[in-house]
Order: structure tokens, then C-alpha cells, then sequence
């Protein structure tokens, strides 16, 4: 398996006085205000999304400081939708850890999503970067709309490939794709690229999803949050909508009543759990991913080869194959 320290190789300086800008980017004069980001930064992920930025940066250019302020833009803009999210999802773990919500309430949580949001937009206009102020605007937007779609279709329940295709595109592979477009943006002015990879990062966001939402299916831990969890918080994703979709109408309709009615009885969503496995939900959701990182990969390859781009290639690989 692809070993994430191999492939940040390329940028590995440029990531380690990254560690330094972000968190000078996120002081406050409020020192309660401090204490919960700190707690934040030190629970966060691998930063992959800024592993994004640098690599896309180097692929096209020389890194600098509107490098910098992009990734640093792009990781808390990503941190603060992780905060809004575990409100929304009333979940109280993140990477094994408590989240925010659990330790400080519903409250501060969105007030400190709100807080890094409001940085990292203001990072791009006090250091005059309204180019790329304006691609993260955008892409907050996508982020809000495909939140909210999710909730509609979520009480509704229905569901279907297509909508759920629109839902991850635009609430989690549009930051992903907005990653590659800054940090594009930060080395050239080409529109054309930009844009060019802005298309190639929203198809490995996609990819990045399904890998997500496969993850639910699987045992505990693996991502830090409980099996199931999307069961029970009645979100349809590909896994399911796949198995809904080649059921007969009883079969579907039995499907629906737990999801409806008895999405938080365990033993009712480890049943739904084992017939998405024994239906191939899994395995088509798993070919849908190979198949769209595939298509990145192959878009991603028309550049000129250099090691940034090798690199990438070897992400978009690692995020369909990593074990959490």
C-alpha cells in the first residue's frame, strides 16, 4: 500500500513550516478562544487537503507565500465545516478523539466554526489575495447548498444516484477540487489549468467520499466514528441507494422502515449493514471509486511529468486505498 510519507516527499519542507503558519494564522486575543483551537489543531487529521495545495503548487510552479495562504485558507475553511458538521450530526467523536461539540456544547462549537471560517476568508483579503478569496468563497457556497441538500433529501428519503453524486460533489469533493485550483492559482495566472484542476480534484474528492461512506460499513474505529453511524443518522449512501435500487418493492420497503423507524435499534442497522454487504453494495460502490480516481488520475497525467505530479497521482491513489 502507498505510504502517505513517501508521497508527501516533494513538499515535506514546505509542510513542516506549514505546521508553523497555520496555527500563527489561528491565534486570537481570547485566550479561552485559544484553548479550544489549540485542542482542534492538535486532534487534526493528515492535512491532506493542504497536501493538495502544495502538490498542485510544485506541479505547475514554485511555492510561495500565496502558497502558503491558500492552504492555510483551505485548512480552515475544511477545519471549521468538521465543527459544523459533528453539531449537525450530533456526533460526539472525531479521530477517536471528543469532538468539539461534546467537550464545549453546541454553542461554542459553531461559534468556533464560525471563528475559523471568518479566518480563513480574512486571511485572503488582508493579504490581498482576491482571486483566490473568490475560489473559496465559491467552493463555501457548494459546501453550504450540498449540506443543505442533504438534510432535505435525508428527511425525505429519496435518494437516488444521481442526487447523491450532486450532494458529495458539491459538499465534500468541491473543497477538494477548490484545493488544486489555489494552489494551481498561487504559482500561474493560465486559466485553463486552473480550471483543468479544479475538474481533476472534484473527481478525487468523489472518490474520496464513496471511500468515506464505504468506511461506515466497516468495522469501528476505522475513521474514529461508529459503524452505522450513517444508518442511523438516515443519509442514503452509495452503498444502500446501490442495494435500493436492485430491490423488489417489498424488499425496499422493509429497507425503509428501519431506516425510517428503527435507525437507532443496533441490532436493526447491523442487519441493514450485512445485506448491503451480501447484496454487492460495497463492491459496486468500490468500482464506482476505482473508476472515477481512475478518470482523475488519467486527466492528471496529460501534464508534463515531474515529481509533484507523480505524487499526486500516488494521493488520489492512496485516498481510495487507505485503511482510515
Amino acid at each position: 500500500m502507498l505510504k502517505l510519507d513517501k508521497i508527501k516527499q516533494p513538499v515535506a519542507h514546505e509542510l513542516e513550516k506549514f505546521e508553523h503558519f497555520f496555527r500563527d494564522s489561528t491565534r486570537s486575543d481570547v485566550p479561552y478562544l485559544n484553548l479550544i483551537v489549540n485542542y482542534l489543531i492538535r486532534n487534526k487529521g493528515k492535512q491532506i487537503r493542504p497536501l493538495f495545495v502544495f502538490l498542485s503548487a510544485q506541479m505547475h510552479g514554485i511555492i510561495n507565500r500565496s502558497t502558503f495562504l491558500a492552504a492555510t485558507s483551505i485548512e480552515l475553511l475544511h477545519s471549521a465545516t468538521l465543527v459544523h458538521d459533528d453539531v449537525i450530526d450530533k456526533s460526539y467523536e472525531r479521530r477517536n478523539r471528543f469532538s468539539i461539540n461534546a467537550l464545549w456544547g453546541n454553542k461554542r462549537a459553531v461559534l468556533i466554526g464560525d471563528f475559523l471560517l471568518s479566518k480563513g476568508l480574512l486571511i485572503a483579503t488582508q493579504e490581498k489575495e482576491y482571486e483566490t478569496l473568490d475560489i473559496i468563497s465559491q467552493a463555501v457556497k457548494e459546501t453550504i447548498e450540498g449540506e443543505l441538500l442533504q438534510n432535505e433529501k435525508s428527511r425525505k428519503l429519496d435518494i437516488n444516484e444521481e442526487t447523491y453524486f450532486e450532494i458529495i460533489s458539491k459538499k465534500t469533493a468541491s473543497l477538494i477540487g477548490t484545493s488544486l485550483a489555489v494552489g494551481t492559482h498561487s504559482v500561474t495566472s493560465d486559466a485553463e489549468v486552473i480550471r483543468e484542476m479544479r475538474e481533476i480534484g472534484v473527481l478525487a474528492g468523489l472518490a474520496f467520499q464513496i471511500r468515506d461512506d464505504i468506511f461506515d460499513y466497516e468495522s469501528k474505529g476505522i475513521i474514529g466514528k461508529p459503524i452505522g453511524n450513517d444508518i442511523k443518522e438516515k443519509k442514503l449512501t452509495l452503498p444502500l441507494i446501490h442495494v435500493l435500487a436492485n430491490s423488489d418493492w417489498s424488499s425496499r420497503k422493509r429497507i425503509m422502515s428501519v431506516i425510517k423507524r428503527k435507525n437507532n435499534n443496533k441490532q436493526k442497522v447491523q442487519e441493514l449493514i450485512d445485506l448491503v454487504h451480501a447484496k454487492g453494495g460495497i463492491e459496486y460502490a468500490a468500482e464506482k471509486m476505482n473508476q472515477i480516481c481512475e478518470q482523475a488520475i488519467l486527466r492528471l497525467e496529460k501534464f508534463p511529468e515531474n515529481e509533484a505530479r507523480n505524487a499526486l497521482s500516488d494521493l488520489f491513489r492512496y485516498i481510495i486505498s487507505r485503511k482510515r
